[in-house]
């Protein structure tokens, strides 16, 4: 296989505000927004403004997103999260408290017994996210 899978996030209407959020938490970079009024893809007039493609990137964080057409449904499971190896102890604060304001903490951030700092979150728009940082080994 030639690349990592890439996480594809389906938003119904709001992938634009979904992105702008990621901008301000993880203080990354939109790429290619392509709308589905600008595409050459025949599509409901109501769509026009709508993303049909956008890539976002923050170093080796990399997702796509789209909106769905209007008749479909996003439904969001717990059944995949996106984890997060952090750097810092600063780094893995600032991502949870971004996340956590306007989302649902589903592990407080805290020392583990494996040795990290670690916490899981699930974002405004429903992505669940694996927050962790490897302290240094004691020697």
């Amino acid at each position: 296989m030639k690349h990592h899978p890439i996480p594809y996030f389906s938003f119904e209407g709001t992938a634009r505000e979904a992105l702008n959020y990621y901008k301000e938490v993880f203080e990354g970079e939109i790429t290619d927004i392509q709308t589905f009024g600008e595409a050459d893809f025949e599509s409901p007039p109501e769509l026009d403004d709508h993303i049909m493609h956008a890539r976002f990137k923050k170093d080796d964080l990399f997702f796509m997103v789209s909106d769905v057409f209007l008749n479909q449904k996003v439904t969001v499971g717990n059944n995949i999260s996106l984890a997060l190896e952090l750097d810092s102890e600063e780094e893995i604060q600032k991502l949870y408290s971004r996340l956590k304001e306007k989302g649902t903490v589903y592990m407080e951030l805290q020392d583990t017994f494996w040795g990290a700092t670690f916490a899981k979150v699930k974002d405004a728009y429903g992505v669940i996210w694996d927050l962790n940082y490897e302290k240094a080994k004691s020697k």
